[in-house]
């Protein structure tokens, strides 16, 4: 089979993961890991966005043939996203799945939803939408900052408000990084990866 084609989908296939994942688990630089792509060492094939994704079968057979097991997954980072547009919902997950496979999201249709959630997920980043049902994202904000573990998670507002629709809100969104919707693909994966230290998806 050709390198960078996908193969057709069977039963049980195994999953397949990012460049950046397989040089985690084999302890290597992502540049070794594309090298070993390169040479037929791994098999690859791209996505429409033109990511890299490595077979699992071909990763545990070459584990296998140095005489090791595949590491074990370590628990993903959580992300929250207090959304109530399915559009912007669906939208943030795949560019979670496209640009961040280590992320786990979680997401929540209203402010009072989100409030709850948080509290049982203690997300490293949170999403926050400033028009939202139930509450808004600014009082949503304020009420999570008065809470002590909020201290240990990122926060960043997605919203369609341009900035002179913001000024009402803006005691809330003092020093918080906003996105703006009509801008969300190319802004929100550089600043997730600021704020959580992750590294760039190689194509």
């Amino acid at each position: 089979m050709p390198r960078n084609t996908r193969p057709l989908p069977a039963a049980g296939e195994p999953t397949d993961f990012s460049t950046l994942e397989v040089a985690r688990m084999l302890g290597m630089a992502v540049r070794s890991v594309q090298l070993m792509v390169d040479r037929g060492e791994l098999e690859a094939w791209k996505t429409p966005g033109g990511h890299r994704r490595i077979s699992r079968a071909s990763v545990d057979a070459l584990l296998a043939r140095r005489g090791s097991a595949p590491a074990p997954a370590g628990p993903k980072r959580r992300v929250l996203l207090i959304e109530d547009s399915a559009h912007y919902q669906n939208l943030v997950g795949l560019l979670l799945k496209e640009e961040f496979p280590e992320l786990e999201l979680h997401t929540a249709a209203d402010g009072i939803a989100g409030l709850a959630l948080y509290g049982q997920l203690q997300p490293e980043l949170l999403l926050v939408d400033i028009l939202l049902p139930g509450i808004d994202g600014a009082a949503l904000i304020t009420s999570l900052r008065s809470q002590p573990a909020f201290s240990g998670s990122r926060l960043i507002v997605v919203t369609s408000l341009d900035e002179a629709q913001r000024a009402p809100y803006a005691f809330a969104l003092q020093g918080v990084p906003v996105v703006h919707k009509p801008r969300l693909v190319l802004d929100l994966p550089p600043l997730i990866r600021q704020l959580l230290g992750t590294a760039q998806a190689p194509a």
